[in-house]
C-alpha cells in the first residue's frame, strides 16, 4: 500500500488518488478548514480500504465533533479560492526573499533552484504558501529579532489558515530538542518558516523587507 500525506499541497495542487496512490492523508486542521479554529484530520481511498479505518476509528473513539465537521465543510466551501491566494503569494515572498541580500537561501517548490522544481512544476497546480528560509550570517537571537520585527505575520508554528504565521523552529518546533539532534534534522538556528495566508502580498513584502532592515 502506497500512503502519501498530501496537507501541505491539498487537493487543489495534488490528486495522488488519481496516480494510483491508495491512501491520501490531510491534517484538515490546515488548508482544508483554512481558518485556524479546529483541530481535524482525513484520510481519503477506495471504499473497501477505508471501510476497516472507518471501523477501527469508530471503535476506537476518535470521531471528530460535529460542529468541527460543520467548521471543516464551511472551509472547504472555499478551498479554491484560498489555495490561489496561498499560491501567489508564497511564490511571490519566496522570489522577493531570494532576492534578499540578507537572506542566504530560501526553500520553495516554486523556485528554480529548488532541487524537485521539475517534479513539482509537472505534478501540482500551484507551489503553496510554506515558505523557508535562512537570515545570512545570523545566529538565534539575530534570527528571533527579524521574526520580532514583523508586524502582519503571527508568530505561531502552523499554517494553511487565512493569516500568514511565521516561526522560528529552532526555538519553537524543535525547542525540545538538542543542538545535536537538530542539525541531525538539518534545523540550524537561522532558519525561518514562514505560512503565506492570502494578504495582499505587496503589503507581506513590504513587512519582511522592513523586519530584515530593522534586525540588520
Amino acid at each position: 500500500l502506497t500512503l502519501i500525506d498530501a496537507t501541505l499541497c491539498t487537493p487543489y495542487n495534488v490528486r495522488p488518488l488519481e496516480a494510483g496512490v491508495d491512501f491520501v492523508l490531510h491534517s484538515a486542521t490546515k488548508y482544508l478548514g483554512g481558518h485556524n479554529d479546529l483541530l481535524a484530520g482525513a484520510v481519503t481511498g477506495a471504499a473497501d480500504l477505508l471501510d476497516p479505518v472507518r471501523n477501527l476509528r469508530g471503535i476506537m473513539g476518535g470521531v471528530n465533533s460535529p460542529h468541527n465537521a460543520y467548521l471543516l465543510e464551511r472551509g472547504l466551501k472555499t478551498l479554491a479560492l484560498r489555495m490561489e491566494r496561498h499560491n501567489a503569494n508564497g511564490q511571490a515572498v519566496a522570489e522577493f526573499l531570494a532576492s534578499h541580500p540578507r537572506v542566504d537561501r530560501v526553500l520553495y517548490p516554486g523556485l528554480a533552484d529548488h532541487p524537485f522544481h521539475e517534479v513539482a512544476r509537472r505534478t501540482m497546480r500551484g507551489f503553496g504558501g510554506l515558505v523557508t528560509f535562512f537570515i545570512k550570517d545570523a545566529d538565534w537571537r539575530q534570527t528571533a529579532a527579524v521574526i520580532d520585527a514583523v508586524q502582519i505575520p503571527r508568530i505561531g508554528p502552523s499554517l494553511g489558515g487565512v493569516e500568514s504565521l511565521i516561526e522560528q523552529p529552532m526555538v519553537m518546533s524543535y525547542w525540545n530538542y538538542s543542538p545535536d539532534e537538530r542539525a541531525a534534522f538539518r534545523i540550524p538556528d537561522n532558519m525561518v518558516r514562514m505560512a503565506c495566508g492570502i494578504e495582499d502580498a505587496d503589503d507581506l513584502i513590504a513587512d519582511l523587507a522592513q523586519a530584515l532592515e530593522a534586525a540588520e
